[in-house]
């Protein structure tokens, strides 16, 4: 069994991604995993200060829900990431929450397996190609972490539109995988 935390970081209820990630949970938890849903919704995240006081204190100084998060991920086995894609980019909360986890660098952690979950309107193969830029920039920091696998979603615009899409199954396929 493996510790799995899936973060959720679009702000919109009924939001695609959030369905990929869901079917993703569900199927990890059918394979025997224990797996936590961390949803960016409901989270107070501000932006880096760039004061690298995380560093040396080994948290972050501002005081909002980033520390908790963190704390998770570095527990975690697993560590998947949902995210609508805008202008070509994994979303800015996707980002500031990156950029908060700055104090985890100098500590060990659990996580190998990082994958990406991503959605858009736009349905060319190339669109999620620089938010998996962005997260392998993330990883790479990591290296006894990899990313173990991408899936993306184009040609959703509305909230739910993604019901009924293949591309569910296949996050459920990728979630029983991990």
């Amino acid at each position: 069994m493996k510790k799995v935390i899936v973060i959720s970081t679009s702000l919109r209820p009924g939001s695609n991604s959030d369905m990929l990630a869901d079917q993703f949970i569900e199927g990890a938890r059918i394979a025997g995993n224990e797996v936590e849903k961390i949803a960016l919704a409901d989270k107070n995240i501000q932006f880096c200060k760039g004061c690298l006081a995380c560093q040396k204190l080994g948290r972050c100084v501002i005081s909002d829900d980033v520390n908790d998060i963190m704390a998770k991920v570095l527990e975690a086995d697993v560590v998947c990431w949902a995210t609508p894609i805008y202008y070509y980019e994994m979303s800015g909360q996707m980002k500031t929450l990156i950029d908060r986890m700055n104090a985890m660098y100098p500590k060990d952690y659990r996580f190998r397996d990082v994958y990406l979950l991503a959605t858009a309107t736009e349905d060319e193969e190339h669109v999620p190609q620089r938010a998996i830029t962005g997260l392998t920039g993330w990883i790479d920091c990591y290296p006894k972490s990899r990313l173990a696998g991408t899936l993306f979603c184009g040609g959703v615009t509305m909230p739910r539109s993604i019901e009924g899409n293949a591309k569910l199954q296949e996050a459920y396929e990728m979630g029983k995988q991990v």
